[in-house]
């Protein structure tokens, strides 16, 4: 309907409204486009509002270096089992193709949303990027925000032929960057280049040879899906031989507390077990008095052998709660 039409039939037709409207009429009609923003705080910030700590220039948790360094040591069944009793059912993602079996990758998410590409939308998102200041295919825009210890985590919406997302050059930057590896529901390509960066790991639904194309990058920094998974900006990923799993940053320091617990328990019960101290019936159910003694004990005497903090040992020394 034009705007002659919408002026006529308003039932306050008289010149003088006219008149009075038309200017405003006209400055919303020819009012420059306002660029969407490919990345942005304050969504950031809305959508991880349970945060209350430290955050990056971008808006994303920062959780701390010390957990994401402590969180390699968790496994994914400690970290699934704790993040099921707070009510996360959808945080892990089987199903992955890697370059090594026995590299994880662990750090704070930042993650990129891409579609099947749609020509009048990609323009649009493409004006707005460059708009923005950023340079070359958009496919490298997320690269160009990693920060050390970043996990670039990208849904591509399960593509591989035409869908992979870096070759051994955009893998190269990245590692370069975050000292990190990738997540990709997507595909990618250069798997011989890629397994020559010393230290990177790709978590990928398959490896192709084709280049990138008919996708377009839609979101930086949003809430994805990685298959049966939802992501945020912030999350701490642990991606290891069974899986990935996406770890609310609110809820890290507690997985890598609780999961270190459960290790050295597990660690002592062996050890007794191999020693023919106890029986698997006295390790496996509630621990008499007089295990939980030896335990608080054999915790005193190796925890400065232990493959856990001396400081989180000595918190579990203080409260013995078992």
């Amino acid at each position: 309907m034009c705007m002659h039409t919408c002026l006529s039939r308003c039932r306050w037709t008289s010149p003088v409204v006219i008149a009075a409207l038309l200017p405003l009429v006209l400055a919303v009609a020819t009012a420059p486009h306002t660029p969407q923003k490919i990345a942005c705080v304050d969504r950031v910030q809305y959508y991880t509002s349970v945060w209350t700590g430290e955050r990056l220039e971008d808006g994303r948790p920062k959780v701390p270096d010390e957990i994401i360094k402590r969180m390699r040591n968790v496994s994914i069944e400690e970290a699934w089992g704790i993040l099921r009793n707070e009510g996360y059912h959808n945080q892990f993602e089987s199903g992955w193709q890697m370059i090594h079996q026995d590299v994880p990758v662990v750090g704070r998410a930042l993650t990129a949303q891409y579609m099947p590409a749609r020509p009048d939308v990609r323009r649009k998102l493409e004006a707005d990027g460059k708009a923005e200041g950023r340079i070359g295919a958009s496919n490298s825009w997320p690269i160009d925000m990693l920060q050390k210890g970043d996990v670039y985590v990208a849904d591509g919406f399960g593509k591989i032929v035409d869908g992979t997302l870096i070759g051994d050059n955009l893998g190269n930057s990245v590692f370069a960057k975050t000292g990190n590896g990738v997540v990709f529901d997507g595909g990618a390509r250069d798997l011989d280049g890629l397994a020559e960066i010393e230290g990177f790991n790709a978590f990928v639904r398959g490896w192709d040879p084709s280049f990138l194309q008919e996708s377009m990058l839609t979101g930086i920094n949003v809430p994805i899906r990685i298959g049966r998974a939802t992501c945020l900006p912030g999350d701490v990923v642990l991606a290891k031989r069974e899986g990935v799993i996406f770890i609310p940053a609110q809820l890290a320091e507690k997985v890598v507390k609780n999961a270190e617990a459960v290790m050295l328990r597990d660690q002592f019960g062996h050890l007794r077990l191999k020693e023919g101290k106890y029986t698997p019936g006295q390790i496996d159910g509630r621990w008499s008095e007089e295990i939980r003694t030896d335990f608080f004990k054999w915790l005193e005497e190796n925890k400065d052998n232990l493959n856990v903090p001396k400081e989180a040992i000595q918190e579990i020394l203080d409260k013995r709660t078992w």
